[in-house]
Parts: structure tokens; sequence; C-alpha cells
């Protein structure tokens, strides 16, 4: 059973973490009906900023406890906002009897208005983020975007917010994912090139990092502060996705405190809609960030991200244009040869120049041909049952070995696999590509561990991150979404030029040996009325001549187009001649 099988594994990576009910006590919620401003919801602990019990601000108006002009500005906020997005900063204003310094954030959820209040020590003169960002931008410069591009993303947030290790952590296919950058402060333990399961950043977290691109905890040793009510009218929980304050997993609070992480942060790197990567930023001891900060790590954020999407939109373009030339090239080929199977058969190491393997194979016809690194048996019937199982698809593929690589296929270093289909189910293009061998060094042991507790079994975060080396193998350099279009429009291309073949006929060897066919059923025709013409004893000599002198020549006719029936595909033949249609 592997570690995502495992029930209590399954059940911890499913956890509603949006739905924590709960907020991290450096802040306030109050929650309001969108159309009258009226109390829904608040943290419990709002009492310390409004001077009155959380059960006496339910009901009542958000206009008996803030000010107008902050009220403006909230509403300017959520003015025309989609529900469910991102939070956005209000203002900075003073609030409650106290007159308490706030950052004052707000956004739309549930038909709810969420207003977050985070105190500030004491007012500063901040310069605007988008002036922030600018700057920090300016330091990036233009046309370099591999390590040296990420390296000074990570210098930079670190200038902007103090913190001692940052890093660039970017996803793999498998989600999976690696440092690539990274900045600390002296003495820290480097963690540059380290490797994470995917288990530490499980699918509903990478989801909300899509949602809410900046995450921060000011204080790990947090004790969260619950919702008053903790639940809406229907019963169902408060959706915290996009609230600047809400309260973490605890299981992700005991993995930063293993980690010796008091404060932390991170900012999405998106690019074409996926989790790209993060930026990471840790802290030893607790660190709060105003709004004003956060929102130009934000921008920041955003400008990596786009810088990140056109890079990897580059190389897509270039890769699909040198993959366009060969395929062209290779179309044209087939297009014109007089027998298409063997044709392609010919051209299995051109479609190796279309999408980036190491060896091809063809099951056509009952016939298996190789080239390249292949399977050495020539009995595919292990990978048509691979097939079957996925349900005979249009393109199939698979990156590791043991999905697909059984001993009898004589395919050993073989991992990558991708199955083009021709248009019958027995009738495929493969091509393979070689595992790749890697020696992985984690951040600690990978497997996650399971702890006994007063409840039953738990997962447990892992509490040792020391170096752990590993050689992964059995893998090969994963199929890109990019090969799989590819791949696509091949099988579009391949498999209806062959149908065409097969339905109607190819203008070289198929036409050749159709010509030969009608005039082997003309001479039939002929010499059955010749037959004919032997039975009619009754006709007068002169008629019967002249017929007798026609037949010769048609035969005479027929056996001269016979022999040029013969020359190569390319000939001079006219089928469109009937010799057979004197007597018609």
């Amino acid at each position: 059973m592997t570690d995502t099988q495992n029930p209590v594994v399954e059940d911890c990576l499913r956890e509603p973490i949006h739905l924590s009910g709960a907020i991290q006590p450096h802040g306030y919620l109050v929650s309001c009906d969108g159309s009258d401003w009226t109390v829904r919801h608040v943290s419990a602990n709002v009492e310390a900023l409004f001077g009155v019990p959380p059960e006496e601000l339910l009901g009542k108006a958000l206009s008996e406890f803030i000010p107008d002009d902050v009220l403006h500005a909230i509403d300017d906020v959520v003015a025309g906002e989609e529900a469910n997005g991102v939070a956005q900063r209000a203002c900075t204003s003073n609030i409650g009897p106290l007159m308490t310094v706030c950052d004052v954030t707000a956004h739309v959820a549930d038909d709810l208005v969420h207003v977050e209040l985070e105190p500030q020590p004491f007012r500063v003169q901040e310069r605007a983020p988008t002036s922030i960002a600018q700057s920090m931008v300016a330091q990036m410069g233009i046309g370099d975007d591999g390590s040296g591009f990420f390296q000074r993303t990570a210098e930079q947030v670190q200038l902007l917010t103090g913190y001692d290790r940052v890093m660039v952590y970017r996803f793999r296919e498998d989600d999976s994912g690696e440092v690539i950058a990274e900045t600390c402060r002296d003495g820290m333990e480097p963690y540059l090139g380290l490797r994470y399961p995917a288990t530490d950043i499980p699918p509903q977290a990478r989801h909300l990092y899509l949602r809410n691109r900046i995450r921060v905890i000011p204080d790990a040793t947090y004790a969260a502060v619950p919702l008053v009510p903790p639940f809406l009218p229907d019963d169902q929980a408060l959706d915290l996705s996009q609230h600047v304050l809400r309260s973490v997993s605890p299981i992700h609070l005991e993995y930063l405190g293993n980690m010796g992480v008091v404060a932390s942060m991170s900012i999405s790197i998106v690019s074409g809609g996926r989790l790209w990567g993060l930026i990471a930023c840790h802290h030893g001891s607790p660190r709060p960030l105003t709004a004003a900060v956060r929102a130009a790590a934000d921008l920041f954020g955003m400008f990596v991200s786009m810088r990140v999407a056109a890079r990897e939109q580059e190389q897509t373009m270039e890769h699909y244009e040198s993959a366009q030339r060969v395929h062209e090239k290779l179309a044209q080929r087939l297009s014109r040869a007089p027998d298409f199977d063997g044709a392609l058969i010919g051209e299995l190491e051109s479609l190796q120049g279309v999408l980036a393997c190491d060896g091809s194979a063809a099951w056509l016809g009952g016939q298996w041909h190789t080239c390249g690194r292949a399977p050495a048996s020539r009995n595919p019937q292990p990978l048509l049952e691979w097939l079957r199982r996925q349900g005979h698809p249009a393109v199939a593929t698979a990156d590791a070995a043991a999905d697909w690589n059984v001993p009898a296929l004589g395919a050993p270093g073989l991992a990558g696999l991708m199955a083009i289909n021709l248009g019958t189910p027995r009738d495929w293009l493969f091509l393979f590509r070689v595992e790749q061998v890697e020696q992985v060094r984690w951040a600690g042991e990978p497997k996650k561990a399971l702890v006994v507790t007063d409840d039953g079994e738990r997962i447990a975060p892992r509490k040792s991150f020391a170096t752990w080396r590993e050689t992964v193998r059995g893998r090969s350099v994963g199929w890109s979404a990019s090969d799989l279009r590819g791949a696509q429009r091949m099988q579009r291309v391949l498999r209806d030029h062959r149908s065409r073949v097969l339905a109607h006929g190819d203008p070289g060897h198929y036409e050749h040996r159709h010509v030969r066919q009608r005039l082997q059923d003309q001479k039939l025709r002929l010499d059955g009325a010749a037959a004919l013409l032997d039975g009619l004893v009754h006709l007068e000599e002169r008629d019967a001549a002249r017929i007798s002198d026609r037949i010769d020549r048609l035969e005479e006719d027929l056996r001269m187009l016979m022999g040029r029936s013969a020359a190569p595909p390319g000939s001079a033949i006219d089928p469109s001649r009937d010799s057979a249609g004197a007597l018609s």
C-alpha cells in the first residue's frame, strides 16, 4: 500500500483547510450582509478592538463601530468585485474606542462583505506598494529568465520582507518540489537543490495557493480564534479561502515547528493557470508584515509569474515550430509514398524528431517494426494489454516503467511510453523514452510517518529535514502538455491519411494494382465475346469476319495495355480507357 492509498493519509490530503472556522489572532474579522452592512459573523476576539463582546456586534450595522471614511474605503474596494475575489487593502485607519491603528482589508464571498482588521504597533510612513514593486522590478534586469533570474527574485523578496531565508520553490511534474534558488542569513544550513515530496503541499493547499497568492503566518505558535457563529444559516462552514487571517492546518503549523520556523510567508508563482511554484519565506522569530508590504510582494509575485509564463510560452513555441517543420516534411513524404504503411515504417527515425524520444516502433497489420531504443521482443502483446486497460484512447502516455514495462518485452532501461493509434484497435505507433537515473537530495526522508493518538492514527509531519539521499530509477522525462498536443495532431494526420489510402487507393501502388485488375476483367469480357462469336453460326460470313477482326484488334490493344500496366507506378496509364466499350 502506497502513502496515498493509506486511508489516514487520504484523509489528510482531503482535509478542508479552507473551512477551518477560525482565524489567526493577530487580527479581527467582521463579516456583513452585502445588502445592508448588518454584521453576521465576527471573530471571538473582537472585544479587544471594539470594546463589546462578539454577541453585541451581531445583527448591528457596521457603521456603529467603524467610521464613515473607512466604510467608504471598504465600499470602494468591494464595489463591482466578483465573488470570491482576492482580498484588497482598503486603507489604514484608527478603529475602536482606543483608536487602534489598523490595516483594513476587504473582499466578497458567500454574499458577505468580509472586513479584516490588523492592528499595527505604530503608524509608519510607507511608500506606496506600486512604487515598492516598481523598484524591485527595476533591479531584476531583462533577458535572463534562468537561474540568475530566480536568485535575484529571492534576494529582492528578502530585502523587502527581512526574512531569514527566502527560497524559490518549483513544482515538478509529479507535484514534488525542488528549491531552485535561495538566499539566507549567515550560519543557516542551505536548502538549495533539496527535493520535497508532493505530500508536503497536498492538492487542496496547492489549490488555495492559486486562489490566494499571498499567505502570511506572523507567528506559527499562535492559538486559533474561532468565529461567532462558525456556520452560515444553511449550516455550511464559512469559506475562508480568500481571508488574509485564515487559520492554517495544525499539521502545517507542526511542520513549521519541526523546521524551526516561527514566521513564514509564501508568494504564488502562476503560469498558464497552474501553480508553477512558490517564493517561500521563513523566519526564526515572530515577524508581522504590513498590508502595504504584502501588497508590494503580491505585485512583485505577479511580475515574476508573467516572466515565467512568457518564458514557458516562448519555449513551447520554439518546440512547436521545430516539431512542426519536421512534421510537415514527414507528412509530405508520406503523402507521396506508393505504400503508406511501408513509408511509415521507413520514417520511424524521423518521427522521433517530431516528439523527442529515444526509440519508436510500429505495430501494423500484425507486423512489429522498431527503430532506436525499443523493446527487443517481437510480440507487443503486453503493450496492447496496457492499452486495453487504458480504454484504447487515441493517445496514451506513461513515464514510469512500472506502469507498462514487463520483462517479456525485453526493454530494460525504458520508462517513458507514448502510444498513438493509427485508426484501428490493432494498428499503433509507439514512442519510447529511456529512464532518467537521478541522485535526489530530499529534505528528510520523503515517506510520511503515522503516529498513534487518542483518536487513532494520524499523519505526522516529518521531524527531520536532514539531507536524505536516494537514487531514483524507472522514470523518464515526463510527457509535457505540448508533447501531448503534438501527438494528438500527429494522430489525426496519420489516421486520416492512412484511412483514405486504404478506402480509396493511393495514386501510386494501390492505383496501379487497381488498373491491372480492371484490365484483367476486360480480358475476360473479350474472351467471353470470342466464345459467343463462335456460337453465332447463323451470321453472314462477312459480318462474322468483321466482328472477329474487331476482337483481334481489341485483344492487341489489351496486350499493349497489360504490358504498360507492368511499368513502375507513375507510368502513363489511362484507366479511363475501356477496351470493352465497343461491345457494351
